[in-house]
């Protein structure tokens, strides 16, 4: 079943990716382009250094820029100059948590951005959240997705450009099995995570179950995450909205319910008492005391790559 259900609060957007998936080694090519403000200037790029600057054609340069945007690397501010996020100093510092965008759990942070979020990446949103079909095709994924499009607002987009977009978001995490130039096999940055197979040729089917590279770190920051823009007001939350709720880490990471309370049952010592899971009358939550969640995520992505 392929659901058309609409979120709220969501800006659409089904192109800037020029069609190319999210490469291993982007988002740090960008990070490094930042200046002793930890700002990248919009010139870099536009201006006709950008190729030389990025080792990339002119169409890849602009992929970069979509991506470093809708993985939060960077925020989309007024002025001439986009501002580092504290989470992609963090990371790709030279002293930060994986300075060589090396580690598993950075393309897992960017697919939560992605999917999670959804910010300027509604298709793959969508994807993760509302297709409950055990296997698809790009073909029959089209329509529910122009659907889904049409209830959110948008009223002229074109076939060409959706079918790109579904296409790019397939191929980020299902490169192509054969036929193509090489760009095609150049492994994307969320290949690795195996969420999504070709099973043969065209049929595309969810990997669900647990995942052997996603922390318990990064899964109790996606929760805190997800919690604070589903629930924020809430101590406590069900272990159904953990699992199912869209946006959340459950759905998100497609993980069974037996590997997100696997997850839930180590809250207690990974927060220090901050979150703890409880089961009482078959009746799962998972609590949370007052206090600065900021605090919290800091510490939580700290141990997402220890």
């Amino acid at each position: 079943m392929i659901k058309t259900s609409t979120s709220g609060g969501l800006t659409p957007h089904f192109s800037g990716h020029e069609t190319f998936p999210l490469r291993q080694m982007w988002l740090k090519k960008a990070f490094d382009k930042a200046d002793k403000n930890a700002r990248i200037q919009k010139s870099v790029f536009s201006d006709e250094g950008s190729i030389a600057a990025f080792g990339v054609g002119k169409n890849m340069v602009a992929s970069i820029r979509h991506w470093a945007l809708a993985c939060d690397l960077v925020e989309d501010a007024p002025g001439d100059s986009y501002p580092l996020t504290d989470i992609a100093k963090a990371v790709f510092d030279d002293d930060g948590l994986d300075p060589y965008s090396e580690s598993a759990t950075t393309a897992w942070l960017a697919h939560w951005s992605l999917a999670g979020k959804g910010g300027r990446s509604t298709t793959w949103r969508w994807l993760f959240n509302h297709v409950a079909a055990p296997s698809f095709t790009r073909e029959e994924l089209a329509p529910p997705l122009a659907g889904y499009a049409k209830a959110l607002g948008v009223t002229r987009l074109s076939p060409v450009t959706l079918t790109r977009d579904l296409e790019t978001c397939l191929r980020s995490y299902a490169p192509r099995m054969a036929g193509g130039s090489p760009e095609d096999f150049a492994e994307p940055m969320l290949g690795e995570l195996g969420l999504l197979s070709e099973e043969r040729k065209g049929y595309f089917a969810f990997r669900r179950g647990p995942k052997a590279t996603l922390t318990d770190g990064m899964f109790a920051y996606a929760l805190v995450d997800y919690w604070d823009r589903a629930a924020r007001d809430l101590s406590s939350l069900a272990f159904e909205a953990i699992a199912y709720g869209e946006g959340s880490p459950g759905l998100v990471f497609k993980l069974d319910e037996d590997s997100v309370a696997t997850r839930l049952f180590e809250l207690a010592d990974l927060t220090s008492g901050a979150m703890s899971s409880t089961d009482t009358a078959g009746l799962r939550q998972v609590h949370r005391k007052p206090g600065s969640t900021d605090e919290l995520r800091a510490a939580l992505i700290r141990r997402a790559y220890a």
